[in-house]
């Protein structure tokens, strides 16, 4: 019995350790004044973190927070990031605010849930931290007070967020690579650390951390059924052999001759990547293309059954060769093609059922103002049908990747 209580009391301070190593003493002490040209580059900054798309509810105001972020252990509700003095950060020091980005503890001491990507955040450097925070105290006030987080026990507990974090959370910074030049440098950083792009594009384990040898090597996004592709996978998302220039008009625009931002990744364009420099542009697409590749499986899947694919064919003359044409060629800069396309050979086929079941719209740009869009079909066409045309588009013009189900269509729709 002695043994088990010094054990379980070892175990409590190496937790408790490991959630405080490396932290500094936070000062509460705000300057007088708020320089403008800090104020602007936080702005941004805050843009280049997409840190809006978070924490603005559905028709709300920018930043008031109230955004449901729904997570496998239960639901969170995004803060309130202006300077209100009771209900938002008006009482947040530059020092107290770094410590929430980097170390992912509060105002107040308490332990941050991850949903807040600090793991990512972690790597942002100090004075861009401080640049955050002088922006987020030039916005207007908003008295909005925070909606309780309404997560399951044991996950609502600090020891259990404390456990996690001992497990897979280690504050860093980020370190530029001396071999790599000034360009690849900014665009791992922006990539790995404000812009968090692992937040999506990695597979989680049942605790919700991110695994895999590969960084950003694709993964499904929890709650929201959309699969992030790996971003080193020639046959899902990788960039390498794309031209720079398309990768920069992708990130800018949503569009680009391979293919468009749909999903997920449209409104991170809409709401952050449109706006970002040419240089940072160009830095985020040349760190893109110099991920290490991941081996392609080119093991072709088993056919579908002829009389699926036929009626795949025939839904496919009726409803889609209008637009993406009779061989899946589709109309340069208007509809895209679909034959040899990643998006609809992808290994997981949710993003293209949800496509094909809610529309598919690239996001409004100023590079592409008026984009075209695919209307929903879901209430066009059942479930078996979707399944038999989803499995022809994935069968045809030499495609071999696997049929789609009817049951991957129930738990899309």
């Amino acid at each position: 019995m002695l043994a088990l209580l010094v054990l379980s009391v070892s175990g409590a301070a190496l937790v408790a350790w490991l959630n405080q190593r490396g932290e500094a003493p936070v000062s509460s002490e705000r300057p007088a004044t708020l320089d403008a040209a800090l104020v602007a580059r936080g702005a941004y900054l805050a843009r280049a973190g997409n840190c809006v798309g978070c924490h603005t509810e559905r028709g709300g105001i920018e930043y008031a927070g109230g955004r449901r972020v729904d997570t496998p252990f239960g639901a969170l509700f995004a803060p309130n990031l202006t300077p209100d003095a009771q209900t938002g950060l008006g009482r947040w020091s530059p020092s107290e605010f770094w410590r929430a980005l980097h170390h992912g503890r509060g105002r107040d001491g308490r332990l941050l849930y991850p949903a807040f990507p600090y793991p990512s955040y972690t790597q942002v450097t100090r004075e861009d931290s401080d640049a955050l925070w002088a922006y987020l105290q030039s916005l207007t006030p908003v008295r909005r007070a925070n909606t309780p987080h309404a997560l399951r026990f044991p996950y609502n507990q600090q020891a259990a967020l404390a456990v996690w974090r001992a497990l897979y959370f280690r504050a860093e910074s980020f370190v530029p690579d001396s071999s790599r030049g000034a360009e690849w440098n900014r665009g791992a950083y922006l990539v790995r650390g404000l812009g968090h792009c692992v937040a999506c594009h990695a597979a989680r384990n049942v605790l919700g951390a991110s695994r895999g040898e590969f960084e950003l090597g694709g993964g499904l996004i929890p709650m929201e059924n959309w699969y992030a592709p790996s971003l080193a996978a020639a046959d899902e998302a990788s960039v390498a052999a794309w031209p720079k220039a398309d990768v920069v008009a992708l990130l800018q625009t949503g569009v680009a001759p391979q293919g468009m931002a749909t999903g997920p990744m449209a409104e991170v364009v809409y709401r952050s990547t449109q706006y970002l420099s040419a240089p940072d542009l160009q830095a985020m697409a040349g760190y893109l293309q110099a991920l290490p590749q991941e081996a392609a499986d080119h093991r072709p899947a088993p056919a579908a059954e002829a009389t699926v694919l036929r009626q795949g064919e025939q839904l496919y003359g009726q409803h889609c060769a209008k637009c993406h044409g009779e061989q899946g060629q589709g109309v340069a800069g208007i509809y895209p093609p679909l034959a040899g396309n990643r998006a609809v050979t992808l290994p997981a086929s949710v993003n293209l059922i949800k496509s094909v079941l809610h529309g598919g719209f690239a996001p409004a740009t100023a590079g592409n103002p008026r984009p075209f869009g695919m209307p929903p079909f879901a209430q066009q066409l059942n479930d078996a049908e979707l399944a038999a045309l989803l499995s022809y588009l994935r069968q045809a013009w030499g495609h071999q990747a696997a049929e789609v189900s009817l049951l991957d269509v129930q738990r899309a729709r």
